[in-house]
């Protein structure tokens, strides 16, 4: 059996979540497909998928061997590339994942332009404001807006946005405007279920740090659900800037304390540690770094 058409075979298999969906975009049937990944593992001598009826799995063998198989089918592609005499090297295709509401405001206006530059990459983008697992989930690049903390993965810093506390003009009305982050605890407050410290609310203030436990009314996982919440008059929230910042600036929101800051964190690009990085990763990386050069969102 050729190994490469294994390593093809498995990559395509996880990738894609299924041995169906791996058969139609190899061009071959499933029987096939499954025969590939049955004698890779068997010449491993390891089993690298768990099966169930519903879904697949890597094992932990399988995560390792997922992504060194990966960057060895990366690296004959750019080896490809390499000696052909076009000038565009990045092909294939780019899997891309970023936040909702970040994904749609500032990236979507971007991918148009950035195939305009590399016509033969296809773009498969998915938007979830969870973290995903890059590598077992299959993809190449990821947006992620945090204080990024040591891990294997490769990141480099786009851009900035900073956490704004506010609320509407006619809730504030209702309830009065807090003057000490301490006050949010009686009042209505609208809550970002993946906020690393959930309802404990963290400020920088004129005499130091101040932190506030929060009753939150509402919960939601979605940035967009918190402002609409708020635009609604139903509390405070605590949103990233370039989330907010249109409607503060109509008016339709009222930024509430600033002199007590709350963090500043970082938009990056994320991808895999790889020893030679794609020549799709990198020119997607250079051009959203160049895109966002010097800016806060």
């Amino acid at each position: 059996m050729d190994r490469f058409l294994e390593m093809q075979t498995f990559n395509a298999v996880v990738e894609a979540g299924s041995f169906v969906a791996a058969a139609e975009a190899l061009n071959v049937s499933k029987a096939a497909a499954s025969r590939h990944i049955v004698e890779l593992e068997t010449r491993l001598g390891v089993r690298l998928l768990h099966r169930t009826t519903r879904r697949l799995s890597l094992t932990e063998e399988g995560k390792v061997f997922y992504a060194r198989s990966k960057e060895l089918l990366e690296e004959l592609d750019d080896a490809e590339a390499e000696v052909t005499a076009h000038t565009d090297t990045a092909r294939g295709v780019l899997r891309i994942n970023a936040p909702f509401t970040f994904g749609i405001l500032h990236l979507a206006p971007l991918w148009g332009e950035f195939r305009a530059l590399h016509p033969r990459v296809t773009l498969e983008i998915t938007l979830a404001d969870r973290v995903i697992d890059l590598v077992e989930e299959g993809f190449d690049v990821a947006i992620r807006i945090a204080t990024l903390e040591t891990s294997t993965l490769v990141s480099r810093r786009l851009a900035t946005t900073r956490m704004v506390l506010c609320a509407s003009p006619q809730y504030l009305q209702q309830r009065g405007t807090p003057v000490h982050p301490e006050e949010l605890s009686d009042h209505e407050v609208i809550g970002y279920s993946y906020w690393s410290t959930r309802d404990e609310w963290r400020f920088d203030g004129p005499s130091g740090p101040v932190s506030v436990r929060t009753r939150p009314r509402i919960y939601s996982n979605n940035g967009e659900t918190c402002l609409a919440a708020a635009l609604a008059h139903q509390g405070v929230i605590l949103q990233p800037s370039f989330l907010v910042e249109a409607d503060l600036a109509r008016g339709k929101l009222v930024e509430l304390m600033p002199e007590y800051k709350s963090i500043t964190l970082g938009i990056y690009a994320v991808y895999p540690t790889r020893k030679h990085v794609s020549h799709k990763v990198r020119a997607l990386v250079d051009f959203l770094a160049e895109r966002f050069a010097g800016k806060g969102a």
